[in-house]
């Protein structure tokens, strides 16, 4: 699983039929900064991914790739390679906090 943060959506008229009615995200994905341990960077790259839970732009989610991306009971057998798994609240690293929704 992978913290990343939703940038964008993306629209495509013609794809393979399983695909018809969910939502594609752009999401970037973050990591922990190594130099001082509280704050959360870029990890400079760039996915699509399946939205399952209705999330929105600017919004930090969990993410999983790869064969995990497919055994949710919402993207079974789907063609996709990340989805969307968690919207997160708030992160906790040695009693800091990186993030907060609020």
């Amino acid at each position: 699983m992978f913290l990343a943060k939703v940038i964008g959506s993306l629209v495509s008229t013609q794809k393979v039929d399983t695909l018809r009615g969910h939502k594609l995200l752009m999401v970037e994905p973050y990591r922990l900064d190594s130099t001082n341990r509280t704050d959360l960077v870029s990890a400079g790259r760039t996915f699509v991914a399946v939205d399952t839970l209705g999330v929105g732009q600017g919004d930090m989610v969990l993410i999983t790739q790869g064969s995990s991306a497919r055994l949710t009971p919402e993207t079974k057998n789907l063609p996709i390679d990340t989805v969307v798994i968690g919207i997160v609240d708030r992160v906790v690293v040695e009693q800091n906090t990186v993030f907060d929704q609020q």
